[in-house]
């Protein structure tokens, strides 16, 4: 997938024009606390990271595509809000200080899943013991991506309960994708170990 290309030809159907409903149902729960780390992989154009810039969050955007980037930082600029930037590859990334979060919006469901378990790795080395990985797990019965499927059965063997802490009760909570025929993004927060 051509990331830079599809940003450019605005060809991102999986985007929202919005923020995403999670995001306010996580900020009612205390999800999301000033000066918190946040890490948002894949960022693209998503609204969230200047909004959760603006809740006083310290946010870390990633993208491969420079266009996407480019985006936020104006996004940022128009609203006086700072957040770092990185246009790259997010596995060669080191935080200079654990992270308390992480935003998992599409970053999982569009790497190839033969990258899922280098990503897993990744996160669980970003996050400080008992961080959040605030995941909205794609389901879908189609084969092939992006998006590609990320069944819970699939996720618990990706996030084992020896590293990774599950929401109780397996309570996640189903958001229809808007531009993705309704398919729904199941919200949970998986707790470091």
């Amino acid at each position: 997938m051509d990331w830079e290309q599809r940003f450019q030809e605005n060809s991102t159907p999986w985007e929202r024009s919005r923020l995403h409903p999670v995001i306010s149902d996580w900020a009612s729960a205390g999800v999301f606390q000033p000066g918190s780390r946040v890490l948002i992989p894949g960022c693209g154009r998503s609204p969230e990271l200047v909004h959760l810039t603006s809740l006083g969050l310290k946010v870390t955007g990633f993208d491969l595509s420079e266009t996407a980037i480019g985006w936020q930082r104006e996004r940022l600029e128009e609203r006086g809000l700072d957040a770092e930037l990185i246009a790259g590859d997010a596995f060669t990334w080191a935080p200079s200080h654990p992270i308390d979060l992480i935003y998992e919006q599409t970053f999982l469901c569009a790497i190839p899943p033969a990258l899922r378990e280098t990503y897993e790795a990744c996160a669980y080395r970003w996050l400080k013991p008992g961080g959040g990985f605030l995941a909205l797990f794609m389901q879908k019965t189609e084969r092939g991506g992006p998006p590609y499927a990320c069944s819970l059965e699939a996720m618990h063997t990706l996030f084992p309960a020896n590293r990774w802490d599950w929401p109780e009760n397996e309570s996640f909570t189903p958001y229809p994708h808007p531009n993705l025929n309704d398919k729904p993004e199941l919200a949970g927060v998986l707790r470091r170990r």
